[in-house]
């Protein structure tokens, strides 16, 4: 029962979570400018070094995310 409380508890974590990493690899610069847009008069560019970095930092903490769940469901 312990078991499945923790499950149920990091799931639920894990939804917004889930949205966040998604939403940064799909809008990279709107992630990264979130909150910050106030402190520029024009509109600021993001390189393409930091987007490419965002994106991939995203992807793998989906993936590693996904694997620790994974290992937490199944053993």
């Amino acid at each position: 029962m312990e078991k499945i409380a923790g499950i149920f508890l990091f799931f639920i974590f894990m939804i917004p979570m889930y949205g966040v990493l998604i939403w940064t690899y799909f809008c990279p610069e709107d992630s990264l400018l979130w909150g910050k847009r106030w402190m520029y008069k024009e509109e600021p560019e993001v390189s393409e070094g930091a987007i490419r970095y965002a994106k991939v930092a995203s992807l793998t903490v989906i993936v590693v995310l996904t694997i620790i769940f994974g290992v937490l469901i199944f053993s």
